[in-house]
């Protein structure tokens, strides 16, 4: 998918969101359970009662890859069961020497046709290159995350600069705003301004809005541009907004609601 492409489905939705798919099967409803496979019809249930709301999905590789070849089998099923229109993001925070990052590249991309990847810029760019040469498809690099340890090492300074911000600036010599994008969590929101500034016309991935406290409104404010720039990562709150027989439902009032809020803010964009 490209950027053009991204943005036009922001505006046709109204919506900037990103549905994360998590499915913890301690979490997923008991019914569900009884089905052959479980992870898949969490996840297509989640898929089918929110894409009219999101412009992107994103699952996460760790809550597949644990049940093994049956896990890696209901992975597959969920990405090509999300609607062409939206943005396919696998969070799976690759990143390893040259040699490795090109076949992580080739797993994500070619054999499971994912759109985006995470992936994790620690080891520098001959990491990521490999990732980038995928043409129409999106390298999403770690910034600055929004777990309690990101302060460990990603507010150390150097030279004026802060790790993550260093990170932004080396990183957009390796890849353009066709390619790249990165991940700021909405739970840092006076920094989100700073990180926009050192990269004005790449979209951000925003994970920590909802359950783990952030908000739709101060993101905007900190971390939108002119053409929105944003997707606002939503997991817990609405893959688990019920646990019952209407979870879909549940999770579809969810995703309106956020969906209503981006709404919002949408007319201050040039889409």
């Amino acid at each position: 998918m490209t950027k053009a492409e991204l943005i036009a489905q922001i505006k046709q939705k109204e919506s900037f969101l990103c549905v994360g798919l998590d499915p913890d099967l301690t979490k997923i409803p008991a019914h569900l359970l009884a089905c052959e496979d479980p992870l898949f019809e969490f996840c297509k249930a989640i898929i089918d009662a929110t894409h009219p709301y999101a412009v992107a999905f994103k699952p996460n590789t760790a809550f597949f890859e644990c049940h093994g070849a049956a896990g890696w089998e209901s992975l597959k099923k969920t990405i090509a069961h999300i609607p062409k229109e939206c943005l396919v993001i696998v969070d799976a925070k690759r990143g390893d020497i040259g040699n490795t990052s090109s076949y992580y590249a080739q797993t994500f991309f070619e054999h499971l046709k994912a759109d985006a990847l995470t992936v994790a810029p620690y080891m520098g760019s001959d990491s990521v290159q490999p990732f980038l040469k995928f043409k129409d498809k999106w390298v999403i690099l770690l910034a600055l995350t929004s777990n309690e340890g990101a302060k460990d090492f990603q507010f150390i300074e150097s030279n004026g600069y802060a790790l993550f911000e260093q990170v932004l600036l080396r990183s957009t010599q390796w890849g353009t705003s066709e390619q790249l994008m990165f991940v700021v969590g909405a739970t840092h929101p006076a920094y989100l301004s700073r990180v926009r500034k050192l990269v004005p016309d790449y979209f951000l991935l925003v994970p920590g809005v909802g359950a783990q406290g952030g908000d739709i409104d101060s993101v905007v404010a900190n971390g939108a541009n002119s053409s929105c720039g944003l997707l606002i990562n939503c997991s817990r709150s609405i893959l688990y907004a019920s646990s019952a027989l209407d979870f879909a439902q549940a999770a579809k009032h969810e995703a309106l609601n956020m969906q209503m809020q981006m709404a919002k803010h949408i007319q201050r964009f040039v889409l």
